[in-house]
């Protein structure tokens, strides 16, 4: 019996595994959260599965993306990430990854853990869509807007509205499971 999945899985083995593990559960570790905002702002203009092939390279480059250490790279460590050939050679998404880390770490600072700055957005609890086709996903919505706009303001780059809304799935403050997924809870 083949499972019924989301209309975007296509049958790579990484994405299915991202469906099927990660995308649309609910993330509460600042860690984990640094990691999908990184990746899905290099994501930008890429498919999503280039991102996934080169993620363990990008584990290692950025030291596991622990915000802390990003945050203190300096221009040789930047130029270093240049010439890494596990990650994408973007100089704007190298930079934005070591801005993003230090307003992450403000962020922290302000809120206790981005964590709780980033689920006030959605009052601590995943927003449950009934979707039937992948066409009726939205790309941003008014909470995806706000986010953004706020996030812009602390200094983060790399954010736009798609941005954050991609980030609001992958981390589970939407259920965009399609009703007819296997993966659809609630």
């Amino acid at each position: 019996m083949t499972l019924s999945r989301c209309a975007w899985v296509t049958e790579d083995p990484l994405y299915i595994a991202y469906h099927d593990e990660e995308w649309g559960v609910p993330k509460h570790d600042d860690r984990l959260l640094f990691e999908m905002l990184t990746l899905e702002g290099a994501q930008a203009g890429l498919s999503w599965l280039t991102i996934l092939k080169r993620r363990e390279g990008y584990r290692a480059a950025f030291d596991n993306f622990e915000p802390l250490r990003v945050a203190a790279y300096d221009e040789a460590r930047v130029q270093a990430l240049l010439q890494d050939t596990r990650i994408i050679r973007n100089q704007a998404k190298i930079r934005s990854t070591v801005q993003n880390a230090r307003a992450f770490c403000e962020v922290q600072a302000q809120f206790g853990t981005f964590a709780a700055y980033l689920w006030g957005f959605v009052d601590g609890k995943p927003i449950v869509n009934h979707f039937r086709t992948h066409a009726e996903l939205p790309t941003r919505t008014p909470i995806s807007d706000a986010l953004s706009k706020d996030l812009k303001r602390r200094g983060f780059t790399f954010v736009g509205s798609t941005m954050c809304y991609a980030l609001m799935q992958s981390c589970g403050l939407v259920n965009d499971h399609l009703v007819t997924c296997f993966k659809r809870t609630g």
